[in-house]
């Protein structure tokens, strides 16, 4: 990228803009050094000191600041005219409303990125109009990162913007009095008449400055700098010193009239350069600064009150403390460098910032100065004379603290939670305490052995947890890391007095505070007392009261429920009739509702803030959702920072959201929503989440500030100040992050794997899983993000499917998860930004910047490879496209129309590299270059023209896991964590690619360098070839990086562990197969399928059930059982397209069998360690939605030698070196091979948890080589038995069938423990959300069981009736049921025929569960008839959405009621409270 070192020649790294032809320019500094750009500014010569703004909004106002005179202004943030420039309009003082003076004041711009496009309902024209009409130049498609680093280190340079032809020599600005340019020459008068009187000298003074004088109700004369103070002493009751430019020594004139003044008695107040002037006055020194401290986010200490503020600040000097005579002493310092930020006079009323607290741009946090010094003026304060607070907090004491975890991963609720609970134990244990964590997820991180010192795999429920804490007397109680589930339990406790009689105290936000924002009413009374609006909304506590509110306010309405996360119970209704059918559902979530009017089309937009017990209080990430309000933020697109939001509205919206929170008490973390209206300023708050979230997740790895671990230290009493930015390690906590990169998340959505379920996107979230992309320009990270979601896609391409002109239009009015192809299709047929904007509301930027991908794909359609050139492959990359996604639009020559896409992508990589366009390595650092980074957290961008780091590690890449999806979920995060810390531990150094922020293996000090990028050959590629990978772990991170080994290889990539060659071979289909009957090893009969009519053929032999299964898929993607031939056709349609690169298989479906897992490590074939566990329910239910045991209770002594054998041979077969799982079918002895996966699976956290063994550490030092240590579990007796149950999220998926089958349903998975298997089964079951009504010595009435069991299916349930016969139930049956039911010699009197909905319309069995007069549905479905599919799906629907506790399968029934029998005859101690330490000190 850089040209010979003579020249120093820096080029210009691209457009956005496939076919702009725009001049060029160059930024030249003294050094020498040349940056290439292109203008869009003022085509003129110009030079200036160059300097740095690290703040993300405000460009209208820096760029007309004074203070910014004769500087060339380098902005950090890389897109720049977003929102245009507003209009010159004047407010009630006759000042321009939106600009701080009336002139452009710098000498030139220089970004990184610039916007042509702009969109705001203020804008009246671009910002390069803007800057044309002034004559200022300004220069994009510099690296700015690059010259902010070179600002840093060498300290401010002088340098020019020229253009050809207009050659300008390089000046030094600060040797001009440049005070005396900016300084007004005629004094001005504003609210003439009123008193008290304030002269303002004027050495630069910015607007917003007078504003805020004005607003005090003050008279305000403004004048020159030279201005005789003395002589005009008479005239006036205060003195205010503006900001100014340049060196303060320049200004003489005004130093020698403050000399005067301050040795009256008259009221002074100094901002910036008014600081430093004052200090010289006094008899001080200044100094030039290395590179100043221009932003919006310096923290500054009040020494008086020990208080930290958020302040905006330019300024290139500074005051020398220790020149200060001794009447004076510093007021503020700046929390990051400890340089001065104020002084005060120790008897006078004088005092100064070197800050600026009218804030324009910036925080407006310390506007209170302006007041104090009102009040100075007035008599009403007296000199400010308080002591230097030096001491610095106690932390309030505390021994144990107990945890709650958030339980298995559902919707709503998922992998953010195992990050943030993480996070606070590792805070928590720094502090001294011994934590116990109560959590029953098997598969997360912080559930692992030498985290917290004891868990507890128990459902988090407030029975259980009263239970623990009398066991474990811990003397506090951390909910604020574990989600709804975690909160509504503290709640419950707080509210029954159980906390305050157990002395435990609640650490962090008080639960009165989360009582204030769960309860809608609550909440809406705080507010009103600080004057903040909710939208229009009324509380509602029945159906009734729901449908008068709702009237009152007119439809359509949003209706939410309190007390839940991520939307659930809630939904739009658009008629009375749609309000009467969702608000009964939503009842059954929540006993309060609020309805609210629709805002749909509004902006949405969010904050993250943070608070300490001493009230200093920041905003850490905002973000913006591409989607307007109406779709859940969790299944929107979601943009960090903003990028369409004005100074104004910025600061407006982050002013409240530090206000509310202020307000309501809120200690740690805490997240605020915002509708914002998009035609003005006008707001209203959404909802105030006290407590970590999905978004604080995101917002945490989206700036590098660690939101978990800093709650948790203030949770204990710690300031904000005191802890350290650990990233920097030199700055403090206390700091709002500066981004200098645009991030992008995008959901997961697994909609397809559910029947009927509605794709349709809402109120309620339904998305699985999230993905996040770190870019320097928004299409380069949109498009990395849809590519992230489905490696399948390219990026921001047309769909793979022609869609009609109706349907894309009914996909961009009603949004579903293809909406993203919807709008690039609209595009492609015509549709423009605004036609689709009208359509969307998805605000005209972000539409812009999508038009530029739409423009580069179809220029790139149909070109040849050397057609590109240089300049257009760097704008392609620009943009976000990929290797792939260029060669798929390009044509290739007849020779090489036969080419794989892996061949095709190789020619454009060849092609790319050999014209010098290569991506750079960036590092997130929470603070735009402005400090050195001390961790090394990474992302790759063609934005940019140098490395951040040095390439020395030679590091081992461990692949992660992707988003969460079905099937592929924290299980895989905790592999990939387990394997990175084996390999720390070994001394190797460790490079971790993952792009899920949900994840531990996602934090930056997990490993060694983290790059938050694709899971995709090219950028693999890329990170392996510039690190100079030692190699690459692949088989700990699922599927995705599974499905690189191949690829990987061809490109002579380093494989640890088993060799691709291998995998291939476990992984298709037909050569596995091929393999097991090579080595004799029984499997179901199958063929590999070519054409509808070979399986057919395959049919006809051995007939139906059959098994589709195509290869390369995880959470049996595609796979079905199919039992007739219109749904065989339908299954090997939807097989062949998720894998059309490799083998569908047939297989004969067996059923009443047992399926097995072996989970295993092995070493060049050999195993070296092992477990066994079996599924509960019957096969034909994938595996990661089967309920499990360990270890295996009733297998045959022969099935599990067979077992082993066959588990010898296929390891020897493949040479596997690593983890790899194995699934069986046994019935009667006869075993029989399903499949093999070269990878980790999901149930390896359950064993090595089970038997106190890590398969994973043990595989990863057998893979890289290292000396290990052989398990011997197997021979374990263990005197406990572990039971792994599904987690399902029906609950979201209006519409879908809750039933199980081969294709993965589950969301996650919980796992308890036992010293029988009924023990642990319970217990399992009751971590899943299973709310049972069980028998008590207070409430032993009738219990209502509905039940439907086909007649297959019915004798396997006999015992279970016989069970039940002895207890207080009452039976429900449908007709086949009942009639099976009479033959039990059930009492007459408790057996009720119930009646399905085609057989007539009284005592319908959906009717008993919507009225929730069923305490337990058993609603078996039956796979041979559509009919009863079709009334069983109705009556297992409805139980679902009215939270009726339901089971589906017949073996899972059966345990149950054994379960429920011994519960119900012992009691709560048939659960047994016991940590995981106390079962294996138990088993020694």
């Amino acid at each position: 990228m850089t040209s010979s070192a003579e020249s120093k020649v820096i080029e210009n790294f691209g457009d956005t803009c496939i076919d702009r032809d725009v001049e060029k320019g160059k930024l030249v500094l003294a050094d020498g050094t040349v940056f290439e750009g292109l203008s869009f500014g003022a085509p003129v010569s110009k030079s200036g000191e160059v300097v740095f703004n690290t703040g993300m909004v405000g460009y209208p106002e820096s760029l007309t600041d004074p203070s910014y005179r004769g500087q060339i202004l380098v902005f950090t943030f890389p897109m720049m005219g977003n929102y245009g420039v507003p209009g010159d309009e004047l407010d009630e003082w006759g000042l321009p409303k939106y600009f701080e003076s009336s002139d452009i004041h710098v000498a030139g711009v220089i970004v990184a990125d610039y916007s042509w496009e702009y969109s705001h309902w203020a804008a009246k024209k671009s910002l390069s109009e803007w800057l044309k009409e002034h004559n200022i130049p300004a220069l994009y498609g510099i690296d700015t990162r690059m010259l902010t680093k070179k600002i840093r280190e060498k300290g401010s340079l002088l340098g020019k913007i020229e253009f050809a032809g207009q050659p300008v020599a390089i000046e030094d600005p600060n040797l001009r009095n440049l005070v005396a340019e900016v300084s007004l020459k005629v004094p001005r008068v504003f609210n003439a008449g009123k008193s008290p009187r304030i002269v303002a000298v004027d050495c630069g003074i910015k607007n917003n400055i007078i504003r805020c004088l004005c607003q005090q109700e003050v008279q305000v004369t403004v004048v020159p700098f030279d201005y005789d103070l003395k002589a005009h002493a008479a005239e006036y009751d205060g003195i205010f010193i503006s900001n100014g430019p340049g060196n303060p020594e320049m200004a003489q004139a005004t130093i020698e009239q403050l000399k005067w003044a301050i040795t009256t008695d008259i009221p002074i107040f100094g901002i910036c350069l008014g600081n430093q002037l004052l200090a010289l006055a006094a008899g001080g020194r200044t100094y030039k600064m290395k590179f100043g401290n221009r932003g919006a986010n310096v923290p500054c200490v009040d020494l008086l009150s020990g208080q930290c503020y958020i302040t905006s600040q330019n300024h290139g000097f500074a005051v020398d403390e220790a020149s200060l005579p001794a009447e004076w002493q510093p007021l503020f310092f700046n929390a990051n460098d400890y340089s001065n930020e104020g002084i005060i006079h120790r008897t006078k009323k004088i005092f100064s910032s070197q800050f600026h607290p009218e804030a324009s741009a910036g925080p407006l946090d310390t506007r209170f100065l302006f007041k104090r010094f009102i009040d100075n003026v007035r008599g009403v304060e007296t000199p400010l004379r308080a002591p230097l607070n030096t001491h610095f907090f106690r932390l309030q004491k505390f021994r144990k603290v107990l945890i709650l975890g958030s339980g298995g991963l559902s919707i709503g609720q998922a992998g953010e939670f195992d990050y943030s609970g993480s996070q606070a134990i590792k805070a928590l244990k720094e502090e001294g305490l011994e934590v116990v964590l109560m959590n029953p997820n098997i598969a997360t991180v912080q559930t692992s052995k030498n985290l917290a010192n004891k868990v507890y795999f128990l459902p988090v429920t407030t029975e259980f947890v009263k239970r623990v804490l009398d066991k474990e007397q811990p003397d506090c109680l951390l909910v604020s890391m574990g989600g709804q589930t975690a909160l509504n339990v503290g709640i419950a406790l707080y509210e029954s007095g159980d906390l305050a009689r157990r002395g435990v105290h609640v650490l962090g936000t008080p639960i009165q505070t989360v009582i204030d924002t769960e309860d809608r009413e609550l909440f809406k009374e705080r507010l009103d007392e600080i004057h903040e609006k909710l939208a229009l909304s009324y509380p509602a506590t029945t159906v009734e009261e729901a449908i008068e509110v709702a009237e009152r306010i007119g439809y359509p309405v949003l209706v939410r429920s309190a007390f839940a996360l991520g939307g659930l119970g809630s939904g739009f209704a658009e008629s009375r009739e749609e309000l009467v059918e969702l608000v009964s559902r939503s009842f059954t979530c929540s006993e309060q509702l609020l309805i609210d009017k629709d805002l749909r089309g509004w902006k949405e937009i969010e904050y993250e803030v943070v608070r300490d017990c001493y009230d200093n209080c920041v905003t850490v990430c905002n973000m913006e959702n591409f989607d307007p309000l109406g779709i859940h933020t969790g299944d929107s697109i979601v943009v960090a920072p903003s990028q369409t939001l004005t100074n104004r509205e910025y600061m407006m919206l982050r002013d409240t959201a530090i206000k509310v929170v202020r307000h309501l008490g809120v200690i740690g973390e805490c997240n605020i929503q915002y509708a914002l209206n998009p035609e003005s300023e006008e707001y209203c708050i959404i909802e105030v989440n006290a407590r970590l979230s999905r978004s604080s997740a995101l917002a945490s790895k989206a700036t590098g500030y660690p939101l978990a671990y800093v709650a948790a230290k203030l949770a204990l009493g710690n300031n904000l100040i005191q802890i350290s930015n650990r990233v920097t390690g030199t700055t403090t906590a206390c700091f709002e992050p500066s981004l200098d990169y645009c991030v992008v998340k995008v959901p997961r959505w697994d909609l397809k794997k559910f029947h009927r379920v509605s794709p349709l996107l809402g109120s309620c979230m339904k998305s699985v899983g999230e993905v996040m992309s770190i870019g320097r320009r928004f299409e380069e990270a949109l498009q990395k993000a849809v590519r992230m979601v489905n490696p399948l896609v390219q990026g921001f391409d047309l769909p793979a499917v022609e869609w009609s002109e109706a349907e894309v239009l009914s996909l961009l009015k009603h949004p579903d998860d293809r909406r993203i192809h919807a709008i690039a299709l609209a595009m492609e047929r015509g549709m423009s930004v605004a036609d689709i904007h009208a359509v969307t509301k998805i605000d005209k930027w972000f539409l812009s910047k999508l038009d530029h991908i739409h423009r580069a794909r179809a220029w790139l359609k149909g070109r040849a490879l050397a057609e590109l050139g240089k300049e257009r492959m760097k704008v392609l990359k620009c943009l976000g496209f990929s290797d792939l996604q260029i060669a798929n639009a390009l044509a290739f020559s007849a020779e090489q129309a036969g080419l794989s896409k892996r061949e095709k992508e190789s020619l454009v990589r060849a092609q790319r590299k050999a014209e010098g366009v290569v991506p750079v390595v960036k590092q997130v650092d929470t603070l735009a270059a402005e400090f050195p980074a001390m961790t090394n957290y990474l992302y790759v961008t063609y934005s940019g023209c140098e490395h951040d780091v040095a390439f020395d590690d030679h590091g081992v890449m461990v692949l992660g896991c992707g988003p969460y999806a079905i099937g592929s979920s924290v299980e895989f995060d905790w592999a990939a964590v387990s394997c990175i810390r084996a390999l720390k531990e070994s001394g190797k150094k460790t490079i971790v690619v993952n792009f899920n922020p949900e994840t531990v293996s996602t934090d930056y000090d997990e490993s060694d360098r983290l790059y938050f990028e694709e899971l995709s050959l090219e950028r693999i590629l890329d990170i392996y070839e510039a690190e100079q990978s030692e190699g690459v772990i692949i088989s700990v991170g699922g599927q995705i990086p599974n499905n690189l080994s191949l690829p990987l290889a061809h490109n002579q990539v380093r494989i640890f562990g088993t060799a691709p060659t291998d995998i291939e071979c476990a992984e298709d289909r037909s050569k596995f197969s091929d393999m097991c009957d090579r080595l004799g090893i029984d499997q179901p009969e199958w063929v590999p399928v070519t054409s509808v009519e070979k399986a057919y053929e395959f049919v006809e032999r051995v007939d139906f059930p059959v098994l589709v299964r195509p290869s390369f898929v995880l959470s049996g993607a595609a796979m079905s059982v199919c039992m007739n031939e219109e749904h065989l056709r339908q299954c090997l349609g939807r097989a062949a397209m998720i894998s059309s690169e490799y083998p569908v298989v047939v297989s004969k479906f067996v059923l009443g069998a047992k399926e097995i897992e072996f989970d295993a490590v092995a070493d060049h074939g050999e195993i070296i360690n092992y477990a066994i566990s079996e599924h509960v329910e019957n096969a034909g239910v994938h595996s990661g939605d089967a309920t499990l045991l360990l270890p295996s209770m009733k297998l045959y002594t022969e099935t599990e030698r067979r077992i082993r054998a066959i588990a010898r041979a296929i390891a020897k077969e493949l040479h596997i070196t690593g983890p790899f799982n194995i699934q069986l079918l046994a019935k009667n002895n006869d075993v029989k091979v399903i499949e093999c996966n070269l990878r980790a699976s999901r149930t390896f956290p359950f064993i090595s948890k089970t038997f106190d063994f890590n398969f994973i550490e043990l595989a990863t030092r057998v893979m890289v080589g290292l000396p290990y240590r052989r398990g011997n579990i197997v021979l374990k007796d263990l005197n406990y038995v572990g039971c792994k149950a599904p987690m399902f999220s029906f609950t979201r998926l209006s519409g879908a069938d809750p039933t199980t089958g081969v294709e993965m349903a589950s969301t996650g998975e919980v796992a308890c423990y036992g010293e029988s298997v009924s023990e642990a089964f319970l217990k399992a079951v009751l971590s899943t959300n299973f709310h049972f009504k069980f028998f008590t010595p207070e409430d032993q009435s009738v219990r209502n069981f509905l039940i439907s069991i086909p007649e297959d299916d019915f004798n396997q349930f006999r015992e279970g009736i016989e069970i039940l016969k002895t207890m207080n139930i009452d039976f429900y049956a449908t007709k086949g049921t009942f009639a099976r039911l009479q033959s039990c010699d059930i009492d007459p009197a408790r057996l009720h025929r119930v009646y399905k909905s085609n057989e007539g319309n009284e005592d319908l069995a959906v009717d008993y569960i919507r009225r929730q007069t069923v305490h337990l549905a058993i609603i078996v479905p039956n796979n041979n008839t559509d009919q009863a599919i079709t009334e069983g799906y109705k009556i297992r629907r409805m139980a679902v959405d009215f939270n009726v506790p339901l089971i589906v399968n017949i073996k899972c029934a059966l345990e149950f009621v054994r379960a429920f029998e011994k519960y119900t005859k012992q009691g709560p101690e048939f659960l047994k409270i016991k940590c995981m330490q106390e079962y294996y000190d138990g088993n020694k």
